[in-house]
């Protein structure tokens, strides 16, 4: 088998999996290889040169690779209990007189595999049966070694840390789940026991610009790598298992973190649209154009985008007489740098300069590179749609899973930023449970803010009138319309 020595670098500036020896094109176990690069296997060639031997330790590039890919073909705790037999049985773990001195050897590669794959994807543990796999293969390399059972101890707590801050994560979104569907109710009956806005919460535009970074950081740090391939990677359709995701909720925190983006949009217009006075829209717009700078500034683009998006909806953008008391030239510059023309050019050479910015930096602050989610999302998407998962000879096509691998590692390097600035709970809270209008009631307040100008407005006004009532944003539940909804608010059509 070629060898991939330990490279530390996840992904290096001149591509992927430039540690591997073959040249030219070669196969060999299995594996195909053009000039250098992996390209090809079979998915059983691919789980041996996954799982170290005495004298070989997989490149960091390929372990992430197959572990983000590999779930479109076997299922994680499929794979572990592969990757156990193949240990077992090459260093013949099993047999009573196991060599103590091959076990010495090959033990801290096998852990250190392990603990790579617990730390990038802790997720996959929570299957119950991927989660007793692992401690079976951990039992029998630490056995009779108390080096080896201190490094199994200290995988083991890091990956239940990391599982229980998933837990109480997702419980906190239920918690602010609720607390949205109680003010909504209270705000029907008693409008103005909790009706707030945003400048009596917060009238700095750089302090708003910290919460909302501080939310943005919070929400993708719990993204897993999986769940880009999970969430927009539809199963081969040679592979007959028709069960490999079923009862698995494929996107959870991606889905929770666009939903985000969507609230975010919804909760400026509704700051804009909600004023009786022209004077208060007129200045609660220039307090976003000012939040949406400073995001910019930090390098928060999400919910730059976000603002822009809330700020371009019809029922905002059709108050002529507010905006009119507007300066918005800062608007103007804002909207060129995130314009979709060209693919989003200009936001994506913005996008290089953050990450540049990022990789010399020598404060958080100047690490802060948050990326327009739902655009890199379609980047991936499409990247997928592309490429086919196998080549006619029923080859993993690996070459696509690269350039897949590189994507996600991007941002997963990104999210691990901690942010810098100082937390204000009360900010948040507003920011994350504050009603807000749908779509009907953010036309329903525009038109009663600056009355309808055509007939078509007339009549959709006497039609929201009769079915008057406010209500939150619709969540959104599925991956069909995960991807939708990022294809309306990237502005890009397939």
């Amino acid at each position: 088998m070629p060898q991939t020595p330990h490279f530390p670098p996840m992904f290096g500036t001149s591509g992927y999996n430039n540690n591997l020896c073959q040249t030219k094109e070669q196969s060999y176990g299995g594996l195909h290889y053009h000039d250098n690069n992996l390209v090809s296997g079979s998915l059983e060639a691919l789980i041996q040169h996954l799982v170290p031997s005495v004298d070989y330790y997989p490149d960091r590039t390929y372990i992430f690779t197959f572990l983000l890919s590999s779930r479109l073909f076997i299922h994680p705790f499929e794979l572990m209990s592969k990757v156990y037999h193949l240990v077992v049985e090459h260093q013949r773990l099993s047999e009573p007189q196991a060599d103590k001195i091959r076990l010495r050897k090959i033990a801290p590669k096998v852990l250190q595999l392990l603990t790579e794959w617990t730390e990038t994807f802790p997720y996959d543990f929570r299957d119950e049966r991927t989660m007793r796999r692992l401690k079976d293969l951990t039992h029998r390399l630490s056995s009779g070694d108390e080096l080896y059972r201190k490094a199994v101890q200290q995988m083991t707590q890091g990956l239940i840390r990391k599982l229980t801050a998933l837990g109480q994560y997702e419980e906190t979104l239920m918690k602010i789940s609720i607390t949205v569907t109680d003010r909504l109710a209270v705000l029907k009956t008693k409008p103005q026991a909790i009706q707030k806005d945003i400048l009596t919460i917060c009238n700095d535009p750089f302090t708003l610009a910290q919460q909302l970074t501080h939310i943005e950081l919070e929400r993708s740090s719990f993204i897993g790598p999986e769940e880009f391939i999970q969430a927009f990677i539809q199963k081969d359709p040679r592979d007959n298992d028709k069960s490999r995701f079923s009862g698995h909720k494929k996107a959870r925190n991606l889905e929770a973190y666009v939903d985000w983006f969507n609230r975010l949009s919804y909760l400026v217009a509704t700051e804009i649209c909600m004023p009786v006075k022209k004077k208060q829209r007129a200045r609660v717009t220039e307090f976003f154009i000012d939040v949406a700078r400073e995001c910019f500034n930090i390098g928060n683009f999400n919910s730059l985008m976000a603002i822009i998006s809330g700020m371009n909806m019809s029922p905002v953008s059709r108050l002529k007489k507010t905006w009119g008391k507007v300066k918005t030239a800062k608007f103007d510059i804002l909207e060129h740098q995130m314009d979709p023309s060209n693919n989003f050019y200009n936001y994506r050479t913005a996008l290089r300069g953050a990450t540049q910015r990022s990789i010399t930096a020598h404060s958080s602050r100047e690490k802060i590179v948050i990326p327009f989610f739902s655009l890199l999302i379609k980047d991936v998407y499409f990247l997928n749609e592309g490429c086919a998962n196998r080549l006619p000879n029923g080859h993993i096509n690996f070459e696509k899973f690269w350039e897949l691998a590189k994507q996600v590692s991007e941002f997963m390097a990104w999210k691990k930023v901690e942010c810098p600035f100082e937390k204000d709970r009360k900010i948040i809270a507003y920011l994350l449970t504050a009603p807000v209008f749908n779509e009907d009631a953010l036309y329903l307040a525009s038109y009663e803010s600056e009355g309808p100008e055509n007939n078509t407005e007339k009549e959709r006004w006497k039609s929201l009138r009769c079915v008057r009532g406010i209500r939150t944003v619709h969540q959104v539940h599925s991956t069909a319309e995960v991807l939708k909804m990022c294809t309306a608010c990237s502005g890009l059509q397939k």
